[in-house]
């Protein structure tokens, strides 16, 4: 107990130790990657990324806010969104690539707008997962139709 109150005074800086870069927290970063793109990081965006980790990976709420909340950390520690998608590449299949570019192009338009930074991320992605053009844009019309009917 004595240990416990000294550390409280301890001027050692608490780390939060980076999650392993697997395929689950690559694609929890490049949610949050792309949805910080347009420099704005919006409720509706963390919502829909919390809903995403919850449903690819069966997780309760509090589990997949726990979970971004370390892959806001892994995506901010990242150099290039080519090293979050290549992991995700080597690890999954082809069917489940095109569900994580749908899933990106869902948290693009979680608040609406798509802005140029993220589509240019979108675009990165696609090409590092080998997701062709033409898929991505009936992803991105699918999630775009998904936002205008909520």
């Amino acid at each position: 107990m004595f240990e416990r109150i000294l550390s409280l005074f301890s001027t050692t800086p608490h780390v939060t130790e980076l999650p392993p870069e697997d395929a689950r927290h690559a694609l929890g970063a490049l949610l949050v990657r792309t949805a910080k793109a347009d420099h704005a990081y919006l409720f509706e965006e963390v919502e829909e990324i919390d809903h995403v980790l919850a449903d690819v990976y069966d997780l309760n709420p509090v589990e997949a806010a726990m979970m971004r909340a370390a892959c806001e950390k892994l995506e901010h520690e990242m150099p290039t969104t080519e090293d979050l998608a290549n992991i995700l590449h080597d690890a999954i299949s082809q069917q489940e690539r095109e569900n994580v570019v749908g899933a990106l192009w869902r948290v693009v338009f979680a608040d609406g707008i798509e802005e140029k930074e993220e589509d240019a991320i979108l675009h990165e992605v696609e090409q590092a997962l080998g997701v062709s053009p033409e898929v991505s844009k009936q992803l991105h019309d699918a999630a775009q139709a998904d936002a205008l009917r909520k």
